[in-house]
């Protein structure tokens, strides 16, 4: 079983109270709390914007911190839950990737979607398209992406997207490339991408919902004639281990929700260490093998350590 753990970098409202100046070393702080506590991977998000409501708090640009934490930790590796497909052209992500890898000496996790939050996307000038385009969009970028990690020259011309000769050195240091996630449970688009491309899938939702994505991604593989043994199914989930009344007020209040809304979430898992092992074990018996963690008290409490010290043992 593994683990990675998210960096707080105010999209979840992770940030409040933290003076501007103090807000990259809270930061840091916390990957290397990570580190220390054993987890695999840090992580942070691809947001503009905070949730659950646009506000004036700060949400720091995931590529930025990518290569801050490249270059000021040692050993974790690296990830985005996850790039937006849409918020940069896929040769140059690219790219910008492939610097990440070689600075951080081979760590980075790549992890993309097709973008969902259209708010931001139109505040920031962005197309938003339907769906249907908008994955359409990302197949054809994680194909140019690969033939970038890959290629001498890239070439491709698509409906969306086209690179004619695109050269990309330093290539990533990871052979043949970085792990590619891609992020979603759309059934009939998103998992047949995963099936075709990825290392990785990354599903939300019940042990029910994990298990029925599962068999859709399996049939898409079965269609396609990919090994579904060869991609790895993933959970992003919200946990807060022996956290009292007070800090579970403290939490909600960050995702801006009454305590038992908040509890209530199908991301979220809260309890004793015992609890938090048992409830994410119905996830493992349905074949997850990585979760990856966001803390809402990474700031201000201990669940990090709390989560390294009585989880992860259980579920290892």
């Amino acid at each position: 079983m593994r683990f990675g753990g998210f960096v707080p970098q105010g999209w979840r409202m992770d940030l409040q109270g933290v003076p501007t100046s103090d807000q990259w070393d809270t930061m840091v702080g916390v990957a290397h709390r990570l580190e220390a506590a054993g987890f695999e991977s840090a992580w942070v998000y691809d947001h503009f914007h905070t949730v659950p409501h646009p506000t004036q708090e700060p949400t720091y640009e995931a590529w930025t911190l990518m290569a801050a934490l490249a270059a000021t930790t040692d050993t974790i590796r690296l990830g985005q839950m996850c790039t937006c497909n849409s918020y940069r052209p896929p040769a140059y992500l690219a790219k910008v990737a492939s610097t990440v890898d070689v600075v951080s000496g081979g760590r980075l996790e790549f992890a993309i979607g097709a973008g969902w939050y259209e708010h931001e996307y139109l505040a920031y000038g962005y197309d938003f398209p339907k769906p249907s385009v908008r994955i359409g969009q990302l197949g054809e970028a994680v194909q140019i992406i690969k033939r970038m990690w890959t290629e001498d020259e890239a070439h491709f011309e698509g409906t969306h997207y086209s690179v004619r000769g695109a050269i990309n050195r330093p290539r990533p240091l990871q052979d043949p490339h970085p792990p590619l996630w891609i992020a979603g449970g759309g059934e009939k688009l998103t998992l047949r991408l995963v099936a075709e491309h990825a290392d990785y899938a990354n599903f939300a939702g019940t042990p029910e919902v994990f298990a029925h994505k599962s068999r859709v991604l399996e049939e898409h593989c079965e269609a396609v004639g990919r090994d579904y043994a060869e991609i790895g199914r993933t959970l992003h989930v919200i946990v807060m281990v022996d956290a009292d009344d007070a800090a579970l007020e403290r939490a909600a209040a960050q995702f801006d929700a009454p305590v038992e809304k908040f509890l209530a979430g199908s991301q979220v898992v809260a309890g004793s260490a015992d609890e938090v092992a048992n409830r994410l074990g119905a996830y493992a018996e349905e074949g997850c093998e990585y979760f990856v963690v966001f803390f809402p008290d990474a700031v201000w409490g201990d669940g990090i350590e709390a989560f390294a010290a009585g989880v992860i043992p259980e579920m290892s």
